[in-house]
């Protein structure tokens, strides 16, 4: 038993890659570095130049409908269906954020829909559902103007500063100043306040089509622009051009003569607008709409000089666009919770009115990756990560958490060069091509081949180079009569040395194998075709070697045995098939699991020797298969006999995925050695769960870091070894002990063993990456019973010293009652107590008032275990006693205990419980007690009446009259009435329950 709780497996979240966008509005601060975005009714402070994810803070349990960030990022305001605008103050130290809540007010009586801060950060307007508009300022929180005028919902909104305007609104207002004191008048308006808002307008769009521009000094509507025929989403303001910009969702832009107020131009867009504004200091437009791309247009002529794009599908089209201050970029948001930053560096590198290439992506940032149904670790490194997220199209992210200039100098030319821009998470590109979503991926030994399976009853083969970033289809597998259920490439690495070894990327595997829910299973072969010779585009496999009617019903998975000789096909029909690959035959099948099996796959390579059930060792020459069902079973399977060797039973939902671990040396015996650890399978399951099962011990570790059901699991496989990498043997050990002694043992590799990374993900769009600490636990809690050990001993040499004082305190933090409880009755016992002492020594006394709160917390509940016990409740009733005499009142009302709190040490668990429940819950032991110890003391008083009577010759009569005068002498006894003291042996009250 000790050994198995020595090899517990354990395994903890590395790091996690969770949503920050899903969908709404979306504002930048910080010369575009922080990216404030909605999530639900939360809103999330992210850094868009490492991906991390600064501060999140949580909402009102209602939908997000506007969030706006100033400038400086020193404030940020957002907005929610229930009314409510709050105000947070943001502070930055050591990178690390924090948000403090200002102030929440509720402007308006209908939801405010859009929101604007003017570029100072001292202004902010809100426009609400109801046609009004009112702007407040952020420090002050008070409202400085309030627009009506608007028919409809408020739609867009822009600040912006006319500076002509400026010097005549002051002009005026310096003359009505001095007409005023000419007169005699009395000046009845703030000239500070005045002044601010000289020159400063605000643009607004609305649902009835019309844009007015409201003057804040006049506080009125100057002009109102009557033209579009649909919704304004669009507002921007040149000073360069004096001019405003509109753009509707009646496929146009208009631009405004600042001075007039007239149209200058109508440009037609062809497409709804979603987002417009100048760029270049106003010589060129930029739009953004339903075809999801960027579009520029010269000002001056109101032609469009980018190059004709393909429109994007439905979830692609732009609902807004961000221009970063200092920053030649635009940030586009799109309907699929996806942002795109755009460079404008073509426009610095043209000539006016030459056409340019559609501006270049140099940055995709997914939102969400929604629910991740599969994925594969794909590159050399595999330091990428293909996600089907049930859409038709595949994401690749980046993993790599170091620069190139990190790597050793013989390794670069080899490993995949990330751009500076790749960081942890970050989207590299996405791979289009099918029609509907993908279900299924499987890569092959380099991880630079992919296959894909989708319900557009098609299969295609990818070439992936990360290192020069080139994803291409290589070829395209169609005739299944329905949707791909499994897909499986061959995984048996090719002879070190060989062709196929040094350059994998011209040499695409053999062949592909596909199930799908037509029942059937095909096996397509593939040849070497040049990127000429296919004409660019990907090949086409419209038959296939051999095609099988396999199961009665979906087949949900496939999967290669090392060698490639096998396969196995899981299905609804509650079966699991082994295949001979070349013949395609059926040699055995898999019977046991009681309703439709989601999962198989087959053992690794050196898998040790597994025990069956009976108590028999099954041969490892052929290897075993682990499924998974939505019986809610794992199963291990021989392919000796196919016979089922284990069962394993734990998950309370269905088994979605199952895979093996790789052979672990990590754990150490007693002497210190290494030793293998029997063969482990993980498992994730419809309850959110993630399951690793010990086989040889049959235990479990549950990882759960989920809150929706698990699709997908991926074990990150070893590094493949370079053609010229040198061989870990080779490397000298003379400096090195550790690799001195794996040369010497090769079971003892442990010093250079990467710690094995599970990779989860699942409905709820969270990526979770969990690092095998099993080692790092051994050894931590190693450490800790050492240290404990070393610690009792300490206490026993305290004890036998008489320290009661450093007994009591070590005691208390090593939770040990039975020896606080010896230290605390000899301090209390003894005599003479030491002059001033509650306890009985001043240096225990000293202890119990210098506890932190869960130490005085654990103390209250053993006096209150102790009280309830005869022959503790002396010390108990004394230790209670000093505790209320030496700790505030204050502090012990307020006693709770800490969270986490669990049975153990003074730990009753249950429900809540504070210092006066603790202390309720004394009285009926207390007053029982002290009816007993009353009833005892007339007893003695009786007694020894009756022995002094007896001496002397009186009666009966004298004594019932001696008793009934002496009754309750010494005694103090809990009542409900005025005082409900508790009281101690000797009599001294304890503390006040009031």
């Amino acid at each position: 038993m000790a050994q198995r709780a020595e090899l517990k497996t354990t395994f903890e979240p590395s790091k996690v890659i969770q949503p920050f966008y899903s969908g709404g509005s979306v504002a930048l601060g910080g010369d575009g570095q922080i990216l404030a975005t909605c999530l639900g009714d939360d809103v999330i402070l992210t850094d868009l130049t490492s991906g991390e994810q600064l501060l999140r803070i949580e909402g009102d349990d209602e939908p997000i409908t506007t969030i706006s960030l100033t400038a400086d990022v020193s404030y940020l305001i957002t907005c929610s269906r229930s009314l409510a605008v709050r105000t947070y103050l943001l502070r930055s130290a050591d990178g690390a954020f924090t948000a403090e809540l200002q102030r929440t007010i509720k402007p308006h009586v209908t939801p405010t829909v859009t929101s604007a801060v003017d570029h100072t950060g001292t202004l902010f307007a809100a426009g609400a559902a109801d046609g009004a508009i009112k702007i407040f300022d952020i420090r002050g929180g008070y409202t400085t103007h309030t627009f009506h005028g608007h028919s409809g919902v408020i739609s867009a909104l822009h600040f912006f500063e006319v500076a002509d305007s400026k010097s005549d609104s002051k002009s005026q207002q310096d003359k009505k100043r001095k007409k005023r004191r000419s007169n005699g008048e009395t000046m009845d308006i703030d000239d500070d306040t005045a002044e601010a808002t000289f020159g400063i307008r605000i643009a607004s769009g609305g649902e009835d089509g019309k844009v007015r521009i409201w003057d804040l000094h006049k506080r009125k509507s100057v002009a109102v622009l009557d033209s579009h025929v649909s919704v304004v989403r669009g507002l921007d303001f040149s000073a360069k051009e004096n001019a405003l910009v509109s753009g509707s969702r009646d496929k146009t832009v208009m631009l405004w003569d600042a001075k007039t107020w007239k149209i200058r131009s109508t440009i037609p867009i062809l497409e709804t607008i979603e987002s417009v504004g100048f760029v270049q200091e106003g010589k060129y437009i930029y739009t953004g709409g339903e075809n999801g791309q960027i579009r520029i247009w010269m000002t001056a002529t109101g032609k469009e000089i980018t190059d004709e794009q393909e429109p994007g599908g439905e979830t692609e089209g732009v609902v807004d666009v961000l221009r970063p201050q200092n920053l030649s970029s635009l940030l586009s948001v799109h309907a699929d919770q996806s942002l795109r930053l755009h460079s404008l560096d073509p426009l610095d590198e043209t000539l006016a009115g030459n056409m340019i290439s559609p501006l270049p992506v140099i940055r995709r940032i997914s939102g969400t990756h929604d629910e991740v149904i599969d994925l594969a670790y794909i590159g050399l490194e595999k330091d990428y990560l293909a996600l089907a997220t049930n859409l038709e199209e595949l994401r690749i992210i980046s993993l790599s958490t170091r620069s190139p200039s990190a790597l050793p100098s013989d390794h670069r030319d080899a490993v995949s060069m990330v751009p500076a821009s790749h960081y942890f998470g970050a989207d590299v590109t996405t791979l289009r091509g099918h029609t509907d979503i993908i279900i299924t991926l499987d890569t092959d030994w380099s991880g630079h081949w992919l296959a894909t399976g989708a319900k557009d009853n098609t299969a295609r083969l990818w070439r992936l180079d990360p290192a020069n970033n080139s994803y291409l289809c290589y070829a395209t597998f169609s005739g299944h009569a329905e949707s791909i259920g499994g897909i499986a490439l061959p995984h048996q690495k090719p002879p070190s040395g060989s062709a196929a070894h040094s350059n994998p990327l011209d040499h695409p595997p053999k062949f592909l194998l596909t199930a799908s829910q037509d029942k059937t299973i095909k096996r397509w072969d593939i040849t070497t075709s040049s990127d000429a010779e296919r004409g660019g585009r990907p090949m086409k496999v419209a038959r296939a070697a051999y095609t099988r009617k396999a199961h009665d019903k979906d087949i949900n998975a496939l999967d290669t045995n090392p060698n490639d000789s096998l396969f196995a096909s899981a299905s609804q029909d509650r079966n699991v098939k082994i295949w001979d690959l070349e013949a395609g035959e059926t040699i055995g099948i898999l019977r046991g699991h009681k309703r439709g099996v989601w999962t198989a796959k087959f053992s690794p390579m050196g898998t040790s020797p597994i025990t069956g059930e009976s108590g028999a060792t099954s041969s490892a020459s052929r290897g075993y298969v682990v499924t998974g069902s939505a019986d809610k079973s794992v199963r291990i399977w021989s392919l000796a006999d196919y016979s089922c060797l284990r069962t394993f039973e734990g998950h309370t939902n269905s088994v979605l995925k199952v895979v093996w671990l790789p052979p672990s040396t990590t754990n150490r015996t007693d002497s210190g050695a290494h030793r293998r650890r029997g063969p482990q399978v993980a498992s994730a399951g419809g309850d959110g769960l993630v399951k690793v099962w010990d086989i040889e011990s049959e235990s479990a570790t549950t990882l759960d870091n989920h809150t929706d059901r698990v699709w997908a699991l991926a074990v990150k496989p070893p590094r493949p070894s370079l053609p010229s990498e040198p061989r870990p043997t080779s490397t000298s050990t003379s400096d090195n002990p550790d690799l001195a002694s794996a040369a010497a043992d090769p079971e003892s590799t442990a010093p250079n063993e990467e710690p094995t990374t599970l990779l989860s993900a699942g409905a709820d769009a969270v990526l979770t990456f969990w690092r095998d600490t099993t080692h790092a636990t051994q050894l931590a809690t190693a450490a800790a019973s050492t240290a404990r050990l070393e610690a009792s001993q300490t206490l026993a040499n305290l004890a036998r010293a008489r320290a009661y004082g450093e007994g009591v305190a070590l005691a208390l933090r090593l939770e040990q009652p039975a020896r606080l409880l010896q230290l605390l009755r000899e301090a209390t016992a003894r005599h003479p107590a030491e002059e001033g002492s509650l306890t009985g020594l001043r240096e225990v006394d000293d202890v119990i008032k210098g506890l932190g709160d869960e130490e005085l917390w654990r103390l209250v509940l053993l006096c209150r275990e102790w009280c309830v016990r005869g022959r503790n409740a002396a010390v108990g009733q004394r230790v209670l006693g000093a505790v209320v005499r030496l700790v505030e009142v204050r502090r012990l009302r307020g006693l709770r205990p800490p969270r986490g709190w669990g049975r153990g040490m003074g730990r009753a668990g249950g429900k809540k419980e504070g210092w006066k429940e603790v202390v309720v819950g004394l009285e009926a032991h207390s007053e029982k007690r002290h009816g007993k110890l009353g009833e005892l003391r007339e007893s003695a008083f009786v007694i020894g009446y009756l022995l002094q009577q007896i001496d002397e010759g009186m009666g009966m009569d004298g004594v019932n009259g001696w008793v009934g005068s002496h009754k309750g002498d010494g005694v103090g006894v809990l009542s409900n009435g005025v005082s409900k003291d508790v009281e101690m042996m000797d009599g001294h009250a304890v503390g006040d329950l009031e």
